[in-house]
């Protein structure tokens, strides 16, 4: 499974409260938004997870209204 590192813990905190479209989110929220537990949603916040499945990444920038490249970076290899 290709999984898409985060690229910055801060942005993307800053992100959840400023998104590009709509109003900050609380994590909660955006877990719900995105479908994902609230406990994945605060280990990504607390840094235990650094990369997610590329559908959780590309869910993550939608509902934060970023590209995903803003937030995450891929594999190198497609195959990683």
């Amino acid at each position: 499974m290709v999984r898409y590192a985060l690229r910055d813990l801060d942005y993307f905190k800053k992100t959840m409260k400023h998104p590009g479209r709509g109003v900050p989110f609380e994590p909660e929220e955006l877990a719900k938004k995105v479908g994902i537990s609230r406990s994945q949603m605060y280990r990504i916040l607390a840094g235990h997870v650094l990369d997610l499945p590329v559908n959780e990444a590309h869910a993550v920038a939608g509902a934060l209204g970023v590209a995903v490249l803003v937030l995450f970076v891929p594999p190198a290899s497609p195959t990683q």
